[in-house]
């Protein structure tokens, strides 16, 4: 065993878990810390503030199999992550956050920038924990590395007063495989289980999948795919599970709910089984806007508490709790042993029908770019490289309509918490996951401008990340709201002056940073946009009146749905 202060052994730990790069931002209480990863081989990346640095370490989980560390100080600095972490709470992101904290005799005294943060995160966050005298620091991080990625994954905040960082402890060196290992989910479907779905299943005629954040892993996807090879059912999918099945799949209709494809929200009035799998079935989903009442419901999620609640909510005729590619695996190979097919030929051409008859359209007569007419030139050149992460609003419902993702993990969202400001750190955390991805942040003037200090990050460290702006001078999806709901006053949305974000970009050292404010630059400019090296900001004035459509009225249900003006029935 070797002697360490206990910021060399959170350092050591993080090495010894395979941790490349932390995200964070230095202070007075956490400069032990600092220390010890300059002696590290991990990567310190040093964000423009710590609500950032926690979201570029949640970006990293989110777009890979690992997860992401963010190491901030005491006081306003872990108090600043608290948004971040309710975000990866809510979207079950894998997350590690380490705090500095006063010296563990300071704690309740009012002391210099101290804050409860047990009490303030315990609502939060998967798991809070304050270390104290007698802890196993290297078993707590270890543990908690492995324990933020098992069952239904989230943050974990570990506060870590000053003393407790200085104070020397013996290593173990403890091997990271027995804290993984204690994890491990080897529940099963059996025999039985598989026949009474697939009793269940043989009688559909109509079934549909509704695939959700559950199944987007490489092994999620892999698991879902393979059983669509083998019975070919059409599918739709949460935001959160976008790129899950490759979005050119024919039988793939993409996003339902309240902002969902024209196609996903009429298909789903019209099948006889629901197949829900790894979903929180989102109110913006299954409450507000409803789904196929009378049908049949089988769910597969790996959260009891959610089982509980959508057995009493939807009275699912089947269930299972555990990992869904697990059980999307057992299914399958239970159908292949008995030679279990199903013939829905009918259904399938039904669902083509529709997504070749109801196509994405947008006002092509105005004067003014739409949003939408970005997202869909953008739409052409998206491929399996690609990873798109993007603000909240009016164009992150665009870009998850029309982008066509091919990979799981390929979009980064907020989706649960519904966070502006989300895109820009995000983006870098994602980079560093996928370093030979091309990584495309879309993000509106609103959005950005809440980080806006991460063009700084991503300039300064001449980051190959592409940030594709849209300026609407506005709030547009509460703006569209205003004017549905509180005729047309338009109070706090709208931001007269016309701030010209790529001159902002260029100051900060952009090697590509251009404004496009008319249509006829629209198709040159991107493509410079999307060709050009290094840190690239393509900033596009777009229309302050566009409307998002489709959309389902608060309350309504899928029958209400709103094609808009433009969206129209073509000739299948």
């Amino acid at each position: 065993m070797e002697e360490m202060n206990g910021a060399e052994i959170l350092v050591k730990s993080l090495e010894d878990l395979g941790v490349k790069q932390i995200f964070g931002y230095t202070g007075a209480a956490i400069l032990p810390v600092f220390h010890a990863l300059e002696k590290s081989d991990i990567e310190i990346v040093i964000n423009s503030n710590e609500q950032s640095a926690a979201f570029s370490a949640a970006g990293y989980s989110r777009s890979s199999g690992e997860v992401g560390v963010a190491i901030v100080t005491s006081g306003p600095a872990i108090t600043n992550t608290l948004t971040s972490v309710a975000d990866a709470y809510g979207d079950s992101i894998p997350l590690l956050v380490f705090a500095g904290q006063v010296p563990a005799h300071k704690i309740g005294t009012d002391s210099f920038q101290h804050i409860n943060v047990e009490g303030i995160f315990g609502e939060a966050a998967k798991k809070v924990m304050l270390v104290s005298d007698g802890d196993d620091l290297e078993a707590i991080v270890k543990d908690a590395y492995y324990f933020a990625m098992s069952g239904k994954p989230g943050p974990v905040v570990i506060d870590i007063p000053l003393d407790k960082q200085q104070k020397m402890h013996e290593y173990q060196n403890m091997n990271v495989m027995r804290f993984e290992e204690s994890y491990h989910d080897d529940r099963h479907l059996c025999e039985e289980q598989c026949e009474e779905f697939y009793q269940m299943f043989l009688r559909s005629k109509k079934p549909l999948l509704y695939l959700g954040g559950g199944l987007n892993s490489e092994a999620g996807s892999q698991a879902i795919r393979e059983f669509n090879e083998y019975f070919g059912i059409p599918s739709v999918n949460t935001l959160m599970a976008k790129g899950v099945i490759d979005a050119n799949d024919d039988l793939n209709l993409g996003m339902l709910g309240m902002f969902g494809t024209p196609y996903a929200n009429m298909l789903i009035q019209e099948n006889d089984f629901f197949f829900a799998i790894g979903v929180r079935w989102d109110d913006r989903v299954a409450e507000k806007v409803g789904f196929a009442i009378g049908t049949d419901v089988a769910y597969i999620d790996i959260n009891p508490e959610k089982m509980h609640q959508i057995k009493i909510e939807r009275g699912p005729k089947f269930s299972f709790i555990g990992d869904a590619a697990t059980a999307i695996m057992d299914l399958l190979n239970y159908a292949k042993k008995h030679n279990i097919t199903l013939n829905i030929h009918e259904w399938q051409e039904r669902a083509r029908s529709l997504k070749r008859s109801w196509p994405l359209d947008y006002n092509r007569g105005s004067e003014y770019i739409q949003s939408a007419e970005v997202m869909s030139l953008l739409s052409n050149y998206i491929d399996s490289n690609t990873k798109i992460t993007t603000g909240v609003g009016n164009h992150q419902m665009l870009a998850a309509q029309y982008l066509p993702m091919q990979k799981a993990k390929s979009f980064m969202t907020s989706g649960s918490f519904g966070t502006m400001g989300f895109s820009m750190p995000t983006s870098i955390g994602v980079h560093y996951a996928n370093p030979e991805a091309r990584v495309i942040a879309i993000d509106g003037d609103g959005s950005l401008r809440m980080n806006l200090g991460e063009l700084h990050t991503i300039a300064s460290l001449d980051l190959p990340i592409k940030i594709l702006m849209l300026n609407n001078r506005s709030d547009g999806m509460v703006q569209n709201l205003q004017d549905a709901a509180y005729d047309g006053k338009r109070t706090g949305t709208q931001r007269p002056k016309d701030v010209q974000f790529a001159d902002i970009a260029e100051s900060f050292g952009f090697n590509f940073a251009e404004r496009i404010t008319d249509r006829s630059e629209l198709k040159d400019g991107m493509e410079a946009f999307l060709n050009s090296e290094g840190p690239c900001f393509l900033e596009i004035c777009t229309d302050r009146e566009e409307v998002l459509y489709p959309k389902v009225p608060a309350g309504g249900a899928y029958k209400d749905m709103i094609l808009g003006p433009y969206i129209k029935e073509v000739e299948d």
